[in-house]
C-alpha cells in the first residue's frame, strides 16, 4: 500500500509563487508516477501534472511554462513549483501515486490520494 500526504498552498497574489510538496509512504519502490490534480469550486477535478517514475514530466496546457514538478528521493516527496499565479488557478490541489507492485496472493495497482490542500491567489 502507499500513502500520500500533502502540504503547502494557502494564499498567494497574482504573479506569486508557492510550492506544494507529496510525501509518499508504504511501498514507495512501487509507486510509477505521482500526479497532480486540482478541483476549482464547481468544476471538475483536473489533471494539471504528472510525473513518472522515469522523471518524465507532463503537463496541462493551463499551466505549462509555470509549474515544474521536482523529487527529493532521499526524502520519498514530489514538489510542485507554481510560479506566475493566477486567480484562475484556485483550487484544491490533490497528490495521486500510481503504484503497482507483486504480492504473493497476485498483483496489486491503484491509486492513493492525498487529502488535498487548497491553493488561493488573490488578484
Amino acid at each position: 500500500q502507499v500513502q500520500v500526504v500533502e502540504s503547502g498552498g494557502g494564499l498567494a497574489q497574482a504573479g506569486g509563487s508557492t510550492r506544494l510538496s507529496c510525501v509518499a509512504s508504504g511501498s514507495v519502490s512501487s509507486i510509477n508516477a505521482i500526479e497532480w490534480y486540482r478541483q476549482a469550486p464547481g468544476k471538475e477535478r483536473e489533471l494539471a501534472a504528472q510525473i513518472t517514475r522515469g522523471g518524465i514530466s507532463t503537463y496541462a496546457d493551463s499551466v505549462k511554462g509555470r509549474f515544474t514538478l521536482s523529487r527529493d528521493n532521499a526524502r520519498n516527496t514530489w514538489y510542485l513549483q507554481m510560479n506566475n499565479l493566477a486567480p484562475e488557478d484556485t483550487a484544491v490541489y490533490y497528490c495521486a501515486a500510481d503504484y503497482y507492485y507483486h504480492d504473493p496472493a497476485g498483483d496489486v495497482a491503484g491509486r492513493a490520494w492525498g487529502q488535498g490542500t487548497q491553493v488561493t491567489v488573490s488578484s
